[in-house]
């Protein structure tokens, strides 16, 4: 097998499994105010169960009142390994409209054109096919996909979180093994941190995800994506996702806790 064949292999794998676990909890930058105590104290009893279930029921609203958004995504990648040093950059332009649309305009692009065209705009062609309704029932955080178990409850100087245990239901490379932290007003993820539940290629020998979420307005949103995996040949492949400069344009009002907290009406 020819050196560009392996490498293309090898990359793709890489960041075909980054984006997949970026975007399942997909639906500027704004973080709650920390929790009262009684408040904390009251939910803290809440069950990973019920925690879950309030979870995917926020998550399923967030996604029906957000119509339009824009915002722009950096993304960079590094690759050390076998058969050569690469490294690359893209800017983004994205347009969001409800139900599953989106939009790409590439800003700006350096570096390796490989990783340009075989990696990043791969991606993106990856996403907009992903967005469907089949694909995205069977990739979204539910007790459809997961089993849920309590793994602590924290308050924090930016508000009070569960962290849950999650166990994927089936070997599938979409779904993954590891933690995911709650906001435990809003009941959105906070942050996520875990490995593929299926190896997503011969070519990685290990991957750490670690995803970041803040608030805009009603929603939570990406904020940053990073991936870093071993390659079974040697070497190491980092891919990193920046979300920023959000404007929502188009939503529908959201009630009760889902306004952000110390957020005027």
């Amino acid at each position: 097998m020819g050196n560009a064949r392996v490498r293309s292999r090898v990359l793709f794998a890489v960041f075909v499994l980054g984006f997949n676990l970026a975007a399942v909890c997909e639906p500027p930058p704004q973080r709650p105010e920390a929790a009262s105590s009684s408040f904390s104290a009251q939910n803290a009893t809440l069950t990973a169960a019920q925690v879950a279930k309030k979870l995917q029921e926020r998550n399923a609203q967030r996604a029906a009142a957000l119509q339009e958004f824009h915002g722009i995504r950096i993304y960079r990648m590094q690759y050390r390994g076998f058969p050569s040093d690469r490294d690359a950059e893209m800017v983004v332009n994205v347009a969001y409209r409800a139900p599953n649309s989106k939009e790409f305009s590439v800003v700006s692009q350096t570096g390796s054109k490989f990783i340009i065209d075989r990696v990043f705009k791969k991606l993106l062609e990856g996403e907009q096919e992903a967005a469907n309704d089949e694909n995205r029932l069977n990739t979204v955080l539910s007790q459809e996909n997961y089993d849920f178990t309590s793994a602590g409850y924290e308050n924090t100087s930016d508000g009070a979180e569960y962290v849950l245990n999650l166990l994927p239901k089936t070997k599938n490379k979409y779904l993954y093994r590891g933690k995911i932290w709650v906001d435990a007003k809003d009941f959105a993820v906070v942050r996520i941190e875990g490995e593929p539940a299926k190896n997503p290629s011969f070519w990685i020998k290990k991957t750490e995800v670690k995803h970041r979420y803040v608030k805009v307005g009603d929603f939570w949103l990406p904020s940053e994506n990073h991936t870093e995996s071993v390659i079974r040949l040697g070497g190491q492949a980092i891919l990193s996702i920046e979300y920023k400069d959000y404007k929502i344009t188009k939503a529908a009002p959201m009630r009760g806790p889902e306004r952000a907290r110390g957020e005027s009406k």
